[in-house]
């Protein structure tokens, strides 16, 4: 028997590299995005459920969730990849900024997962993928809010880890370096109106991109791979990363001091 993925953000980035991937691979899979009716490469067939869900919507979870269930009666592997980076001077932020990067990031991927879990629980088996970051390990100036929400994410799906396993539930974490997807392009700027932020945010990117420009970043079918070994692999392992440049932060946050750590990234 097939078995069914549900992926979040399949329109685009690791989300769609997923979504075709495992339809390669011979699952059933229910492709969840804002428009469906927009989307060109996949296509409603025996195999792909195309459904409309915004995870900040309640009600289009539950219908996402139930479409799957009623044309493929069971969904073995959830994978929350749908999120956005929210870059900028933390102090220039307003709430409706800070409310969206939460809401979609964190209790979007919360309201994704508490809607697959009767499913799981009943089945007694599934498997739950949460796409976070190597910025939900280590911690960058003026990507405050998107840090906050990875941290987030990793802490939930730690959790949840212990608290579902005796349902027979695996819950992943994979962390991503940078990576060339449509994310960038859908990144928000936060419009700086501190005046004495501007020296530092301007010479921010280039600094931190010049610490890993000697490692090769990882690429969204990799991406994409590793996802499919994080939900297929039957491994109690919780975290997966995946980039030179995400190993390199990571390793740097976990091998050395804190205080060694922190003045590493305050240069």
């Amino acid at each position: 028997m097939k078995k069914t993925v549900l992926i979040t953000g399949a329109s685009s980035g690791f989300g769609k590299a997923s979504a075709k991937l495992f339809q390669n691979q011979g699952w059933n899979v229910i492709a969840a995005m804002r428009s469906p009716e927009k989307e060109e490469e996949l296509k409603d067939s025996e195999n792909l459920l195309l459904v409309k869900l915004d995870v900040t919507d309640l009600e289009s979870i539950k219908k996402s969730v139930e479409k799957g269930l009623e044309k493929f009666s069971t969904i073995d592997v959830l994978i929350n990849s749908a999120g956005y980076g929210l870059i900028g001077v933390f102090e220039s932020s307003d709430e409706t900024q800070i409310q969206k990067q939460f809401e979609v990031n964190v209790f979007g991927l919360m309201n994704m997962t508490k809607a697959i879990l009767p499913a799981m629980r009943k089945q007694k088996s599934g498997v739950i993928v949460n796409i976070s970051s190597f910025g939900g390990v280590t911690a960058s100036p003026f990507t405050s809010l998107y840090n906050s929400s990875k941290f987030a994410v990793e802490g939930f799906s730690e959790a949840l880890y212990f608290e579902l396993s005796s349902f027979g539930i695996s819950v992943k974490i994979v962390e991503p370096g940078s990576v060339a997807t449509n994310f960038r392009n859908g990144m928000e700027m936060i419009q700086n109106t501190i005046e004495d932020y501007n020296q530092e945010l301007a010479s921010f990117i280039p600094k931190f991109t010049k610490r890993t420009e000697h490692v090769s970043n990882a690429t969204t079918e990799e991406v994409a791979n590793t996802i499919f070994e994080a939900a297929t692999d039957d491994q109690s392992r919780l975290r997966y990363s995946i980039g030179e440049d995400a190993k390199f932060y990571i390793d740097l946050k976990n091998q050395n001091s804190e205080e060694d750590f922190l003045r590493f990234m305050q240069e």
